[in-house]
């Protein structure tokens, strides 16, 4: 009877021992950052960014977060992007870097900076998506903004690891509409969802900091959102997410 009873103890003490672990490991939930090179001077690229509409319409009371970030080098083939960064394409090429895979295109898909995808296949973005919210987030960010005029005031905090890493600031317009006069989309009128107007990268030397960022004129809280994001920048692979 002796050892029944010191087995029972013992096994009450390692669930409630694993439901702690388990309890410290869920507050950092799931999440996937869906980052989506595009161009409007792109054939290929209008069926993408359909697709990621619909997948941040879907999944946006969820930890899904859409990017879209227009390149640049589409402009000379007939049809400036007026949405196109040069930046955005430097950003891509980064990403040949930290995923060894070259070369660049259009529309490409890296989820948490681990992975990419072919923008419009969406039975493999969609496996990437359940992939990545299987995952705990590396990392806990919280973020609390606040306006006044063209200046926002980010206030940030983090809990986690996070050596090596930058927090990245994206102020997001959620849709608009381009009717494209030439090039490979001449005459179509094109929707785009998510796009990056502005990003801004903070470096990292302490859990608690703040950073004041530049809005764009057009912005107003209904059409924009302000997502930000701990990146490593050594494999750069997205350690934690949160919407301002």
């Amino acid at each position: 009877m002796k050892n029944i009873k010191i087995l029972t103890v013992f096994t009450m003490l390692f669930f409630l021992s694993a439901n702690s672990i388990f309890s410290q490991n869920s507050d950092k939930k799931g999440f996937a950052l869906l980052e989506l090179y595009t161009s409007e001077g792109c054939s290929s690229c209008p069926p993408a960014d359909e697709l990621l509409g619909k997948i941040q319409n879907e999944y946006q009371d969820k930890n899904v977060y859409v990017l879209a970030y227009h390149v640049d080098y589409w402009d000379k083939q007939g049809w400036k992007d007026i949405f196109s960064n040069a930046s955005y394409t430097q950003r891509q090429y980064d990403y040949t870097q930290f995923l060894g895979k070259e070369p660049i295109y259009t529309p490409q898909v890296i989820i948490n900076g681990k992975a990419d995808y072919i923008g419009s296949q969406e039975t493999s973005l969609r496996n990437g998506i359940k992939s990545a919210l299987s995952k705990p987030a590396a990392v806990d960010l919280s973020l609390d903004s606040k306006q006044q005029n063209d200046k926002l005031t980010l206030n940030y905090s983090i809990n986690g690891a996070f050596k090596n890493s930058h927090l990245l600031v994206a102020v997001v317009q959620k849709s608009a509409k381009s009717n494209v006069k030439r090039g490979e989309n001449a005459h179509r009128i094109l929707s785009h969802y998510q796009i990056v107007q502005r990003l801004q990268t903070i470096d990292l030397k302490a859990a608690k900091g703040s950073s004041t960022i530049t809005l764009p004129k057009n912005f107003n809280n209904q059409d924009f959102e302000v997502v930000g994001f701990v990146q490593d920048m050594k494999s750069g692979a997205i350690l934690g997410v949160k919407r301002a």
